[in-house]
């Protein structure tokens, strides 16, 4: 059910931003961060730029050989079901434009490396104290994170309001049969 204009300036501007950031600090951290593997320190060792190609998905997941084309696969059909809930989004619902712009643009800045290359994904954000490091990640993985949490709070808001308005139908309805 497709509803009137469900901001594209909004939608496409910040994906497109996104998946050029991404691509950009990508080529970046592949042209000055090699060899692969030798972390940088920017902020002592709690932020470091170390580039690595992860050939799985998220926090390492590996599938085998066939890993490329599974998340291909699975990012394609993320995008399609993140295309659907854009075009049921209201007219004006500016945070959650905002939020499944944020998960379009990472989701296909990863995309891209997956189709581009065999090695994988290019991170290159090595966060955390000692030997406990956070998974490294990118700008797209950063969108994807950040987009999803923010999905999640406006999809939970909108499951919460349609719940209040169904109980207030009920009530209305139940107080109609006791008059009646």
């Amino acid at each position: 059910m497709a509803r009137s204009n469900p901001n594209p300036r909004l939608f496409f501007g910040v994906a497109a931003s996104v998946v050029l950031a991404d691509a950009f600090t990508k080529i970046v951290a592949v042209d000055r961060l090699m060899p692969s593997r030798m972390p940088r320190e920017v902020l002592g060792e709690t932020l470091r730029l170390t580039l690595v190609f992860n050939p799985g998905a998220a926090f390492g997941l590996h599938l085998g050989p066939w890993s490329r084309w599974i998340f291909t696969a699975l990012s394609i059909g993320a995008l399609v079901l993140l295309w659907e809930l854009y075009r049921s989004t209201r007219a004006g619902d500016t945070v959650r434009t905002l939020a499944l712009s944020l998960v379009c643009g990472g989701a296909i800045g990863n995309l891209v490396d997956r189709l581009k290359s065999g090695r994988g994904v290019v991170d290159f954000i090595d966060v955390g104290v000692g030997t406990m490091r956070w998974p490294t990640f990118n700008v797209a993985d950063m969108a994807v994170s950040c987009g999803a949490v923010l999905l999640a709070i406006v999809l939970w808001k909108e499951d919460a309001a349609e719940t209040a308005a169904s109980a207030v139908v009920a009530a209305s309805g139940s107080d109609a049969a006791v008059q009646g």
